[in-house]
C-alpha cells in the first residue's frame, strides 16, 4: 500500500482541528436517501409508546422534598 492509497492529516487554516481527507474508495458527498432512514426513525422516537399499567401512578407520585 502506498502513501497515497491512506487518508491525510489536513490542517484548517484558523482552527486548532485537523481534518482528514476522504478515505480511498469513497465519496464525500451524502448518498440520495441516506437521510431517509435517520427521518423515520426520529418520527419513530417522537412516537410516545403505549401505556402500561404503572403509567398514571407513576406520574401522580413526586419525590420527597428535603
Amino acid at each position: 500500500m502506498s502513501s497515497s492509497d491512506r487518508q491525510r492529516i489536513e490542517r484548517v487554516p484558523g482552527s486548532r482541528r485537523a481534518k482528514l481527507t476522504p478515505a480511498p474508495g469513497t465519496r464525500a458527498e451524502p448518498v440520495p436517501g441516506d437521510g431517509e432512514a435517520e427521518d423515520d426513525a426520529a418520527d419513530a422516537a417522537s412516537t410516545p409508546p403505549a401505556g402500561g399499567p404503572n403509567d398514571e401512578r407513576l406520574r401522580r407520585d413526586v419525590p420527597p422534598h428535603y
